[in-house]
């Protein structure tokens, strides 16, 4: 009978972990898809817009913001929905009456989180259907977004060991990092170094998602982290700078790629290159010659 309940509890364990798990890494992939695809998407914009600016291809890239808008809304509820109603979850009762406690407040705060993501979507949809949503409203509720994540995680750690408050701090850096260069966004609109720094920092914070996830819970098995040992701690704090630095890597393969590949459909179609004006400089100052020679000749 002792056996028995010993190894219900060990179960019961292991579902609480990968919950928990689950819990991380489903945030951190929501993040590290969007992060990939701003990083490919504002690489594009500028490329394409710094040779040709046709206002057909402005269009089609606020097309893009309104479909990024859409999927942000559905991520949104799909996050909600599994916060929620997971088996363990608070099945949207927050507050319990028998026994005079909150419920599962841990499920409530990603809950939020995902709530302002989701009106982050909405207002970018808004933004493109109607024309009295003031320009620049869009990167507020964003920025107003991960600010909100900021502080919700920022109190989610309190009073918990410190191995899972270190680990959650170097979180809050990349969190408050981005809600700082999002609000820029709002004044600098189309600043192509705000908007990969955005695209970097989400990045870092999908993979550290994961790295939570992983240090925490041990999805796969094996020994817990000694969440007293300073030497973790150290360790997870160089940890977070390779994912820093991992991102920085990923921007600079996704721009060079874009690059190429608008090279070579330029090379196809017959448009000009990016490095247009150089070439142009070139061709001036070598006719510019020319014809000095032919005046002396003359």
């Amino acid at each position: 009978m002792l056996r028995r309940g010993k190894k219900e509890c060990e179960q019961s364990e292991e579902l609480d972990r990968m919950a928990n798990f689950k819990g991380h890494a489903l945030p951190g992939s929501f993040f590290l898809l969007f992060g990939l695809w701003w990083s490919v998407k504002y690489s594009l914009q500028y490329l394409s817009q710094k040779v040709n600016k046709k206002s057909h291809r402005a269009y089609c890239f606020q097309r893009v913001d309104a479909i990024e808008g859409g999927i942000k809304i559905l991520f949104s509820l799909i996050g909600m929905l599994a916060e929620q109603f997971v088996p363990d979850g608070p099945h949207l009762y927050l507050y319990s009456g028998e026994k005079h406690d909150w419920v599962k407040l841990m499920n409530w705060q990603h809950t939020t989180m995902y709530l302002f993501y989701g009106l982050s979507g909405v207002v970018d949809v808004f933004t493109f259907i109607s024309q009295v949503v003031p320009q620049g409203l869009d990167r507020l509720m964003l920025a107003m977004a991960v600010f909100a994540e900021g502080c919700l995680f920022y109190y989610h750690v309190l009073h918990r060991p410190m191995l899972d408050q270190h680990i959650h701090s170097l979180l809050l850096i990349a969190i408050f990092a981005g809600a700082g260069s999002t609000l820029l966004e709002v004044f600098l609109r189309d600043n192509i170094v705000l908007e990969m720094f955005r695209a970097h920092i989400t990045i870092v914070q999908g993979t550290w998602f994961w790295q939570i996830g992983v240090v925490l819970f041990q999805p796969w098995g094996g020994p817990m982290w000694d969440e007293n040992d300073h030497s973790n701690i150290m360790f997870l704090t160089m940890c977070f700078f390779w994912h820093w630095a991992a991102a920085v890597a990923i921007l600079a393969v996704n721009y060079s790629l874009a690059y190429c590949c608008l090279q070579r459909l330029r090379r196809g179609s017959g448009e000009p290159y990016i490095n247009l004006g150089v070439r142009q400089q070139k061709c001036d100052s070598s006719s510019q010659a020319a014809f000095l020679n032919g005046s002396d000749e003359e």
